[in-house]
């Protein structure tokens, strides 16, 4: 039988409240090849930028550039664009891009991985290394991009908490108008080959685990889903970059871009509907991050987040451990939607339904055990 789990109080009231069990996964190495600083971008293709450009802009991106194959978007806050999206045949996810902590770092990993670094194109300058994942996502690691310059966000409310009074003789009115993205903040891939996946990324870009959550009991089967942050020593990171989750087939799952509060967050939301968006899950408040979330389908059917108030972590935390349940997503807000967990009836629940077909007569990770706890994560 396993071993219990030992209260660790480094997790208490932090993020999860037992930390691993002996031989677990220890959620970093010790040598990776480099440690990335952090993810820069999201790449896309889609067929008709324009209604891809409408919504970005009622989300709340700033448009870098605009061309008619390519729509560069960004945030509110100085760096690279935040989005890439080329015309494409198809909607389609087509990578993502890590910035390298040093230009030598490049070297290292091209010599590493049998590739070479080659010239971005002149509109984002500087460098990179194309690997892929063993997900087959491509994975873009960056230096000496142009780096775009800060521009006006919306400021923070300043809130009276009881007896803690900040605000005097004026009022909070917050207009119900697109909120401003202001970065980049993660990404979710599921993959096949989940536990290959996340060694890779820990092995190759330095990433160490910040949470991993286990079907309810199959935790002596390891982990199904880890929330991943990049490794920056003493400065504090969000608590993760991106996360990986086991599933049926090779896919993106959504993409979460900060934005400055609550208020602005609900507000920006309010807006979307008028326009005639569709909410997938929200306004809650999750577990894994403690970010406030709302989650939205844009017209191409990708799931896109708004969060505010997540969590940042030094290196020195390690992994925490939970099991992976529905109602467990989110400390308060709506149940989490079908369509957020895929199971509805809409295009993706399909796709999901034939991948598990697929799947289980196919060599992976995911077996008849592992769909068991899905469909009792689905159930919870």
């Amino acid at each position: 039988m396993m071993q219990q789990s030992v209260r660790d109080e480094s997790h208490r009231d932090l993020h999860s409240e037992y930390g691993a069990v002996r031989g677990e996964h220890p959620g970093r190495v010790r040598n990776p090849v480099i440690k990335a600083e952090d993810l820069v971008w999201l790449e896309f293709e889609k067929p008709d930028l324009d209604r891809a450009e409408r919504f970005a802009r009622a989300f709340g991106f700033g448009v870098a550039a605009r061309t008619s194959d390519e729509l560069q978007l960004r945030g509110s806050r100085p760096g690279a664009p935040c989005v890439l999206i080329r015309r494409g045949s198809r909607s389609r996810f087509a990578g993502l891009a890590f910035a390298a902590a040093d230009p030598r770092d490049l070297m290292r990993l091209a010599d590493a991985t049998g590739t070479s670094p080659r010239k971005l194109p002149e509109a984002l300058g500087g460098i990179g290394v194309e690997l892929r994942d063993p997900s087959g996502a491509r994975v873009r690691v960056v230096s000496g991009v142009h780096t775009l310059p800060e521009v006006p966000s919306q400021q923070a409310h300043s809130f009276n908490f009881g007896s803690e009074v900040r605000r005097t003789n004026a009022t909070q009115r917050t207009v119900r108008a697109p909120v401003t993205v202001e970065r980049l903040g993660h990404v979710v891939l599921q993959s096949t080959t989940y536990r290959e996946t996340l060694d890779w990324y820990l092995e190759h870009l330095g990433l160490i685990v910040s949470d991993f959550l286990y079907n309810e009991g199959q935790r002596d089967r390891g982990p199904v889903m880890s929330f991943v942050r990049c490794d920056r020593g003493a400065v504090a990171t969000d608590h993760h970059t991106i996360a990986i989750t086991l599933g049926p087939r090779d896919r993106y799952v959504h993409s979460a871009y900060q934005v400055s509060d609550l208020d602005a967050l609900a507000a920006g939301g309010e807006y979307l509907l008028d326009q005639g968006y569709r909410r997938s899950w929200g306004i809650g408040r999750h577990v894994q991050g403690s970010q406030i979330f709302d989650y939205w389908r844009d017209p191409d059917g990708f799931l896109v987040e708004h969060f505010s108030d997540g969590d940042l972590f030094d290196n020195t935390l390690e992994p925490g451990w939970a099991p992976m349940t529905a109602s467990g997503l989110a400390q308060w807000g709506p149940p989490a939607t079908k369509d957020f967990l895929g199971i509805g009836f809409g295009r993706e629940a399909v796709d999901e339904l034939r991948a598990i077909a697929v799947a289980l007569r196919s060599e992976n990770e995911f077996d008849f055990g592992r769909l068991r706890g899905l469909l009792k994560v689905a159930a919870s």
